[in-house]
Order: structure tokens, then C-alpha cells, then sequence
């Protein structure tokens, strides 16, 4: 399997090929979400080659930023969004230090989310609020697995993150019937392209096993339409307005959470 630091080459190969076809575009949307990855990238490959610490401070920074989008879209309070926040963060510290301690600090975490709308007597919402917080657990919980897969991690990122945008250009050009209702723009024949190239990326990477070829190809599109299910229930087009040309960064990271539990499960 790739190392981090036999990815460098790969990574800086792809941002450069990127920017020369973004530039033949000419597309200013394009042109701002390549400035974005090119400013991106860099700060998640560092963080993965200083290993469990490094990966352990990006996914709880991730997980917290993720967490404020997903509270925003279900309308969770500043409590729930406090409980689910420090849940994330508590899996991803517990994964790092104490590993064997994962499934209490879940429990732990799980409680504590639907204590919340249980002990306030919130019989309008709570429902809403308990479900909620419990589905953001299990999503957003699964950043923590990033820390003990080390480079898989960031080869998962590289080829879910390639599938995606291949998937979109293609769907685009190709047309076809679409994947599902929740997402429109989202044809069969994209998803099918951007499967093939994830595979293919993978496959580069020295990192195609069944496991990892059935998180990019199944997990990355599920992923995309779990959360274009929750935008959808909360009427909105994007998790966030604030990272320039992308929306929010859950609408970069959907397809990589559903990716990262596929592997969890299976390996």
C-alpha cells in the first residue's frame, strides 16, 4: 500500500494536471475550486505525515466544522450541537489514545445526545432532535476511523475525491437516466465513470482490494445521497456558504464518510 509520502508526487501530478484543465475552461467556478484544493491538499497530506497526531487534530477540527454544518441544516440547537460535537471529537481522542475504549465512549456518547431533548421534556421535538443526533453520530463518528488507517485514509480521500469529480463531467457530457431523485444532476452513467475512475486510482495507489474498491464505487455515491437527502429535508442547496465555490465542507466530505464506514465494517 502507498505511503504518504508516495502519494506527494501523485498528489502535486493531479492538483497541476487539475489547474491546466481548469484553466483551459476558463470557468471562474472551476478556477476557484482548484485554488481551494491547491490550498487544501497540502494541509491534509501534512497532517497525515505526522501520523496518528496529525490525522487525530484534522478530523477533529473536520468532525466540529462538519457538525456546525449538519446542526444548521436540522435546525439543532446550540446544546445538541455542543453534545454532538464533543462526541465526534471524544471517538476520534479515544481512537488515537485509548482504542479499546471505543465502543464505551460511543455509548457514552449516544446517551448523552438523547438525555438532551429526554430531560428537557421536549415532547414537540425531541423526537427530531434524538434522531438527528443519533444519525450525526453514526456519519460524522466515522472521521474517527481515519486515525488508525493512517495513508488508506488519504488514498480513500485521493479516489473518492477523483470518482466525484469525474462522475460530474461525465454525467454532464453523457446524459443518461438519472441515479436518484434526490439528486437531479446525478446520472447513471457519470456515477459509472466515476466509479471506473476511482478504481483506476486505486488501482495506482497500490490500494485496490475489494474492500476499498466497493467503498469508492457504492459508499462515495451513497454517501452524496445521504446527504443530499438531508439538504433536501432541510430545503437547502449546500451544507454552507463559506468555503468559496464548494458550499460547505460536508458537501466535500459526503462521499468520504460513507467511503470510510464501507471499510470500517469491512476490514
Amino acid at each position: 500500500m502507498t505511503t504518504v509520502a508516495g502519494l506527494v508526487p501523485y498528489l502535486g501530478g493531479a492538483l497541476a494536471a487539475g489547474g491546466l484543465a481548469v484553466a483551459a475552461t476558463r470557468r471562474r467556478e472551476l478556477m476557484v475550486r482548484w485554488c481551494v484544493w491547491a490550498l487544501g491538499v497540502p494541509v491534509v497530506t501534512a497532517a497525515f505525515w505526522f501520523g496518528p497526531p496529525g490525522i487525530a487534530v484534522l478530523a477533529a477540527v473536520v468532525g466540529v466544522v462538519a457538525v456546525a454544518e449538519y446542526g444548521g441544516l436540522l435546525s439543532l440547537g446550540a446544546v445538541d450541537r455542543v453534545l454532538l460535537g464533543a462526541a465526534v471529537v471524544g471517538l476520534v481522542l479515544t481512537v488515537w489514545l485509548a482504542p479499546g475504549e471505543v465502543l464505551r465512549v460511543a455509548a457514552v456518547g449516544a446517551l448523552a445526545i438523547a438525555g438532551a431533548p429526554l430531560l428537557s421534556g421536549d415532547a414537540e421535538h425531541g423526537l427530531r432532535r434524538l434522531t438527528a443526533g443519533l444519525l450525526g453520530l453514526v456519519w460524522l463518528g466515522v472521521l474517527a476511523g481515519l486515525v488508525s488507517m493512517g495513508a488508506l485514509g488519504l488514498v480513500l480521500f485521493v479516489a473518492v475525491s477523483i470518482a466525484d469529480i469525474v462522475a460530474y463531467a461525465a454525467g454532464r457530457r453523457l446524459g443518461g437516466p438519472r441515479l436518484s431523485p434526490l439528486s437531479p444532476a446525478k446520472r447513471w452513467s457519470g456515477t459509472l465513470a466515476g466509479a471506473a475512475a476511482g478504481l483506476g486510482t486505486l488501482a495506482v495507489l497500490s490500494s485496490l482490494t475489494w474492500q476499498t474498491a466497493l467503498a469508492v464505487a457504492v459508499g462515495g455515491p451513497l454517501g452524496d445521497l445521504l446527504e443530499s437527502m438531508v439538504k433536501r429535508g432541510a430545503h437547502a442547496k449546500d451544507a454552507g456558504r463559506w468555503l468559496p465555490g464548494s458550499g460547505g465542507l460536508l458537501d466535500r466530505i459526503d462521499s468520504l464518510l460513507v467511503a470510510l464506514a464501507v471499510v470500517l465494517v469491512l476490514g
